[in-house]
């Protein structure tokens, strides 16, 4: 998964300015510009409070978390100046539970967004899902579960396109009978996983109740390979639409959200002053 934030004040041919989220990381393909692990030891996390993977990673973000409006400070200064390229590449944690999930990866997220139009990405492994349908459709459920948790725009990124194209991927995302048709294909030849029984039945239970899902999502669905660079340029350009389009429901919605607590905020001032008048009018009465 990851985060791309448009900056929408600087010019494309800038160098891509990347932040990584993952401490767990031993080695990245880029040099990223701010990164985890020069402010947060990982291993040493999880010596010291005697934690598993996850545990450290989740600790690490945590201890980040308390921080990061530093980064943001650093993102708005050379935002200001035009010292950043059009996109902020987000890398975040490989396990989608400790960050998308997590009251940090909330944190470090909602930073972002209230600086950046922000968009999430979840990247989907095409030949995975071309090997099973059960497959596209857990990958599916994880994007819904993205989408459901941050409430950002959404791209879907189908990898390894170099390998075995997506197109198949978009037609199951656009017709439901597709897929229909490739679960009756893989029951008959015994490739889904499970033949028959509450999981088939489930998974095309699933692709219903998510068939509303995929059309809206469908216009943020692109396939790229990461070793060929091929469909790189269409995927900037769905996240730049996204970015520009999709964005502005986020900010409404964050609106109606604030609202939302300003009010209830309100509803439980009233109520205390209610019972403190109560609690007067009977001391009084004594």
């Amino acid at each position: 998964t990851a985060s791309t934030a448009h900056t929408q004040k600087n010019p494309k041919d800038m160098p891509a300015y990347c932040i990584n989220l993952d401490p767990a990381t031993l080695d990245v393909p880029y040099s990223p510009s701010i990164d985890i692990r020069d402010t947060v030891d990982y291993k040493q996390v999880m010596q010291q409070h005697r934690l598993g993977p996850n545990g450290a990673i989740m600790t690490s973000l945590n201890l980040y978390a308390t921080k990061f409006d530093q980064v943001i400070r650093i993102l708005e200064q050379r935002a200001d100046k035009r010292e950043l390229s059009e996109f902020l590449l987000v890398d975040t944690p490989g396990q989608i539970e400790a960050f998308t999930w997590s009251a940090s990866g909330a944190i470090l997220s909602e930073s972002l967004a209230s600086t950046f139009p922000t968009v999430m990405v979840f990247v989907v492994d095409t030949v995975r899902c071309a090997s099973s349908p059960n497959t596209f459709m857990s990958n599916m459920l994880y994007a819904c579960s993205m989408y459901y948790r941050t409430r950002l725009p959404l791209v879907i990124c189908f990898n390894k396109t170099d390998v075995v194209s997506h197109e198949f991927c978009m037609e199951w995302m656009n017709d439901f009978e597709a897929f229909q048709e490739a679960l009756d294909s893989a029951r008959q030849n015994g490739t889904n996983g499970s033949d028959t029984g509450f999981y088939d039945s489930l998974t095309r239970s699933l692709s219903l109740v998510l068939d509303e899902f995929y059309t809206e999502f469908s216009k943020n669905a692109v396939g790229v390979s990461a070793v060929t660079g091929d469909g790189m340029d269409a995927f900037w350009g769905v996240v730049r639409n996204a970015a520009s389009d999709d964005f502005g429901e986020y900010i409404e919605d964050l609106k109606h959200r604030i609202q939302e607590q300003e009010a209830k905020k309100m509803a439980i001032a009233r109520a205390q002053a209610r019972r403190l008048q109560k609690d007067v009018e009977m001391d009084q009465t004594k």
